[in-house]
């Protein structure tokens, strides 16, 4: 089930619209707010997170990739704190990603170093992709994500997709990499959802109350389609390594 064509993404912002909007009429966001337009933070968060580490995927993992989003706050300090190594990417990708080794950071940095500003003190930005380690989990966030196929949405920039081509192009991933989403049980669609030709579907979807296995997950994409870039993507340095390189 592919949408290639772009143009027809607008039933897209109108899920996640509705999304957002039944968050905040339930009383489930929390602060960063108002929720729309972001990975939404809600109540629970905490609790999803502390379920996800949980998982013998994650607790076998050495590196995973986390997204910077508030809603995973928790996992990445919990993360940190086991000794394993985060791979965050920087906000819209401007500085690349940054790696974190919880194996040399002291107990008292972890609370500040699991945040987007103490990440970029603790960690180190790396922009050349063999620099990036091999990556055993993604962890990202989500605006909503079907249980049925996998198929999530994140908040529309493309940099999620875009983060998984990157390292699945640099080698530090391979195509089923396991990919879990954190959400609230109101994120999660019991339909299946339309794939575009970019997205990348997820294998598990972990809520405050449950923990799923997608049903029959989608195909993911081979790598970065160039094509289909805008020219801010097309701009980045780690994007221009790459294709450069190709």
């Amino acid at each position: 089930m592919v949408e290639s064509d772009m143009s027809k993404a607008s039933w897209k912002e109108e899920l996640r619209n509705k999304i957002w909007g039944l968050l905040e009429e339930r009383g489930v966001a929390k602060f960063p707010k108002p929720v729309y337009g972001r990975i939404p933070n809600f109540h629970g968060s905490e609790t999803a997170c502390i379920k996800a580490s949980l998982l013998d995927i994650v607790k076998r993992a050495k590196v995973v990739k986390v997204d910077p989003d508030s809603p995973l706050r928790e996992i990445r300090r919990i993360l940190l704190l086991k000794g394993k190594t985060i791979v965050m990417p920087t906000p819209r990708l401007r500085n690349g990603f940054i790696i974190l080794d919880g194996r040399n950071l002291p107990r008292s940095v972890i609370s500040e170093a699991s945040t987007i500003k103490g990440a970029f003190r603790y960690g180190k930005i790396v922009i050349k992709p063999q620099d990036i380690p091999r990556i055993d989990v993604f962890i990202v966030g989500s605006v909503v994500v079907s249980r049925v196929n996998g198929v999530r949405l994140g908040k529309g920039g493309g940099y999620s997709d875009l983060e998984y081509a990157i390292l699945l192009e640099c080698g530090s991933i391979n195509r089923e990499v396991p990919i879990i989403t954190v959400v609230h049980d109101l994120q999660v669609l019991d339909v299946p959802l339309k794939r575009s030709i970019h997205d990348v579907p997820v294998d598990t979807i972990v809520t405050p109350t449950r923990i799923m296995n997608v049903i029959e997950r989608e195909e993911r994409p081979i790598g970065i389609i160039p094509e289909i870039l805008n020219e801010e993507l097309k701009s980045l340095p780690i994007v221009k390594y790459i294709l450069k390189s190709r």
